[in-house]
């Protein structure tokens, strides 16, 4: 799946259409994804997706792959940006306030992304 500090990590993956119940009646279809850890004692992670029926099982390993990026990206908004410093009492203020956080946070990642594009171009030209 991808490259850890201790190597590769690698998982199975498996997907089942199942239908959930609410007040012990069926309720929606969605997806059962389970992830399981390829090793001597196999760790399983269970995820429910309300993907279309026809999502391909790559979609779904994909996901399971993003849960580290926006942690971290969450993170920076709180330290970069005070995503954690707001004073709101309604809902609506605190929507504001991680609305206009989360695109101030894509603009920086995007300049970032572009100033270090461009700084290794000028580098190569100079040498």
């Amino acid at each position: 799946m991808s490259e850890g500090t201790k190597g590769p990590i690698d998982y199975d993956f498996a997907r089942k259409r199942i239908t959930l119940c609410k007040d012990d009646l069926p309720y929606r279809e969605v997806w059962l994804v389970v992830r399981r850890s390829v090793s001597k004692q196999p760790e399983y992670t269970y995820f429910i997706s309300n993907a279309p029926k026809n999502a391909r099982l790559r979609l779904f390993v994909w996901f399971c792959g993003l849960r580290w990026p926006i942690e971290q990206a969450f993170q920076e908004c709180k330290t970069e940006l005070g995503m954690d410093h707001y004073e709101v009492r309604k809902y609506p203020g605190w929507n504001h306030h991680m609305l206009t956080c989360m695109p101030g946070h894509f603009f920086l990642w995007h300049i970032k992304t572009k100033l270090g594009k461009e700084s290794t171009r000028t580098s190569s030209v100079a040498a």
